[in-house]
C-alpha cells in the first residue's frame, strides 16, 4: 500500500497557517480542526516547514508565556522530512520512527500532494494486516 492510496481515501486538504501567525492562534486553530501539526506557508503556497503541537509546548516549557507570540516562522521546523505519494506505507512508518515526527508532508514534484499522520499510517497498516489474515483465512478455508 502507497501513500497515494491514503490520500484517494483521506483527500489532499491540508491545514497551514501563515508564517507571521502567533503561538496563540496555532494553538486555537490546531485545537479547532483537533490535529496536531500544520504546514507552514508562504503567500505563493509554498511550504516553509511545519509547526506542531509540540513545538508550541516546548518553546512555552523554555521561556513561558512569552513564547505565544512567537511567530510559526519562529516555531516551525523548516528542515522537513517528506514522502511521495509512491512511498509505501513501511517506508513512511519508518521515516516517521527515524526522524521522531508524526506528519509527513507528501510532494510531488516540488509541490504539496497531500499530508499523512501516523495515524493515517497505523490505520493503513491494520486494514492491510486484516486483509492478509482474510485472504489466508479464506486460502485455507478452501483448500
Amino acid at each position: 500500500m502507497t501513500i497515494k492510496s491514503i490520500l484517494q481515501g483521506k483527500g489532499a486538504d491540508v491545514f497551514s497557517v501563515g508564517p507571521g501567525e502567533d503561538a496563540t492562534s496555532i494553538a486555537r486553530a490546531l485545537a479547532t480542526h483537533r490535529i496536531g501539526a500544520a504546514l507552514v506557508r508562504d503567500g505563493d503556497g509554498n511550504v516553509l516547514g511545519i509547526v506542531s503541537e509540540r513545538d508550541i509546548v516546548r518553546a512555552l516549557a523554555r521561556e513561558g508565556t512569552p513564547a505565544l507570540a512567537h511567530t510559526a516562522r519562529e516555531l516551525m521546523t523548516a528542515d522537513l522530512v517528506t514522502a511521495t505519494p509512491e512511498t509505501s506505507v513501511a517506508e513512511a512508518l519508518a521515516l516517521m520512527t527515524n526522524h521522531r515526527c508524526r506528519h509527513l508532508p507528501v510532494m510531488e514534484g516540488g509541490r504539496l500532494a497531500g499530508m499523512v499522520s501516523i495515524g493515517d499510517l497505523v490505520k493503513a497498516r491494520i486494514a492491510e494486516a486484516e486483509q492478509e489474515a482474510e485472504n489466508l483465512r479464506a486460502f485455507v478455508t478452501a483448500a
